[in-house]
């Protein structure tokens, strides 16, 4: 039988093949750029007003920035920050930052002035690049700097980074304009595989998350796996924040031959429009959002016939919502699982996803090929399958380490090479994993322990709950209890005593939550996962 390749195939390979044979190592960007000058004509971006951007227009705009940041210090060695929303200017500055040979750090929009500060602070910022939307946000943020020892908030004791506008923002200087007088002079990255690109912080809304510093050689080759069922050309549409998966998914579109659709943020009618009329082919979302274009009303009526892939992740999902998702759009459905510190671990597509295994669980998918999964118990004994333990992951692709915390990553990366991921899950016979919670969001209550994931799994199989959040709260007594924030689904009134008393009968007493509370919508964090910080901080008292 002939071995067939399809042209995103084709694409990807001939970028490894052309990097392994000059003997020089090619970073991502230069791997996008290189297929970018391929075509030059064709559209690769459609922004949010609708302008579309030829491929030679974008290569262009990101070598006469790279060439500007270039002169101004961006050099190997040194961080710079991004704040801006989904934007083209947005990929074209963070192209350029790594172009130039510097590491980056995107920062999510909505995140406080206070946590950016600290986070740029902590990771030796030079340079914060900001468009015209975050320009309020950039001088608090520069007021924190200012004065680090009058607010409690205030990052550590640090000079305040220079700052340049993506655009004529008024805050300061428009560094587009002035790269746009630039000529567009070939660039290579002064990059080796073992420079980071990023440091991308885990998450959290208050205190400083941990900085994970990732790798030009690990990042390209996650970029180089193919996504199955992918569209053909692949249409990615970016309707999640470019600081997190989404800009992952924007460079493999690209770096595939693809192109990307940008919207200002998930808003569901706006992104079942998109899909129609830009005729998507992929796009990624978390469960929650999965489940707000599930209950949208022009979802009937909208022509979804390009679609080929959405993935999911990230959060708990319903398996009866799934259900329903895979009767509606069709066999789109992939489960994504990963995290900072490995990118992705596994995958499972929609037959695996037909298929519910132990109690109506949805798995997460099989390892992908070249990542190797263990599951052990707390002595570190490798566990049989069916047993649950902490998943640990070895794979090309892990961090190389947390920014300036060598205790914390010789906690969790060993020397040779596994990563604790503080996942909480199980193998099958056949190599599937499930997973049951993170490690530390498990509840300590008098008698055992309570995972909120599977709780969260149990309430999202009811009709009558759209979403749910699970979390512990410590009592005058600092005893741990279990509190539950449910979003009822449209039309329906279940009450707080009845999911207490469904929890009960289905888990056991030791699962009875102290409170249930009935809200409008649940508070997301930046990257778009239900914030129970938050939640604890308003519902638990």
């Amino acid at each position: 039988m002939t071995n067939r390749r399809t042209a995103a195939e084709d694409t990807t390979a001939g970028a490894a093949e052309t990097a392994a044979g000059t003997g020089v190592f090619e970073s991502y960007v230069e791997a996008v750029l290189r297929v970018l000058a391929a075509r030059p004509s064709r559209a690769v971006v459609t922004a949010a007003d609708g302008t579309e951007i030829t491929a030679g227009r974008l290569h262009g705009r990101v070598l006469r920035l790279a060439g500007e940041l270039a002169e101004r210090g961006v050099a190997r060695g040194t961080t710079v920050s991004l704040l801006a929303g989904n934007t083209a200017e947005a990929l074209v500055a963070r192209y350029a930052v790594n172009l130039a040979g510097a590491r980056v750090v995107v920062l999510y929009e909505g995140t406080s002035a206070a946590v950016m500060a600290r986070l740029m602070a902590s990771v030796d910022c030079s340079l914060l690049l900001a468009d015209e939307a975050n320009g309020p946000v950039v001088s608090e943020l520069l007021g924190l700097f200012d004065a680090p020892h009058a607010h409690g908030d205030a990052p550590e004791p640090s000079a305040a980074p220079r700052v340049l506008s993506l655009g004529p923002g008024g805050f300061a200087e428009d560094v587009l304009a002035a790269a746009a007088r630039r000529p567009a002079l070939p660039t290579r990255a002064r990059v080796g595989p073992d420079d980071d690109w990023c440091i991308r912080h885990t998450g959290g809304t208050t205190g400083i998350p941990k900085g994970v510093r990732m790798s030009h050689g690990s990042y390209r080759r996650s970029l180089e796996r193919p996504l199955p069922g992918a569209g053909v050309p692949l249409r990615y549409l970016a309707c999640t924040s470019l600081a997190h998966l989404a800009g992952v998914f924007a460079d493999t579109a690209l770096l595939h031959g693809g192109s990307v659709v940008l919207r200002p943020g998930f808003e569901p009618g706006d992104t079942l429009a998109a899909i129609a009329r830009e005729r998507v082919t992929d796009t990624w979302l978390l469960p929650p959002l999965l489940h707000r274009l599930l209950d949208h009303p022009d979802l009937p009526r909208t022509d979804l016939s390009s679609l080929r892939r959405i993935s999911y992740g990230g959060t708990a999902a319903s398996p009866s919502r799934l259900r329903r998702a895979a009767e509606v759009l069709g066999p789109v459905l992939y489960a994504l699982y990963g995290q900072t510190e490995t990118q992705l671990i596994a995958e499972a597509g929609p037959e695996e996803l037909s298929r519910p295994g132990p109690d109506g669980q949805l798995t997460v998918g099989r390892a992908l090929p070249d990542v190797e999964l263990l599951v052990r118990d707390a002595d570190g004994t490798a566990l049989p399958p069916g047993e649950q333990g902490e998943i640990l992951v070895r794979s090309p692709t892990v961090m190389r380490g947390y920014w300036n915390q060598p205790e914390l990553t010789a906690e969790v990366l060993s020397e040779d090479g596994w990563v604790r991921t503080g996942d909480i899950g199980h193998l099958d016979e056949d190599g599937r994993l499930y997973l049951v919670d993170r490690l530390k969001d498990t509840i300590v209550v008098v008698g055992g322990h309570v995972h909120p994931a599977e709780l969260e799994e149990l309430l999202l199989s009811r009709a009558d709950v759209a979403q749910c959040a699970v979390f512990g709260s410590r009592d005058e007594d600092a005893v741990e209890r279990v509190h539950i924030a449910v979003v009822p689904a449209a039309g329906a009134r279940p009450t707080p005593q009845e999911l207490s008393a469904f929890v009960t009968a289905r888990k056991g007493r030791l699962y009875t939550p102290a409170t249930v509370r009935l809200l409008p919508s649940l508070p997301l964090t930046p990257a778009g996962k239900p914030d129970k910080q938050l939640l604890r901080s308003r519902l638990a008292g």
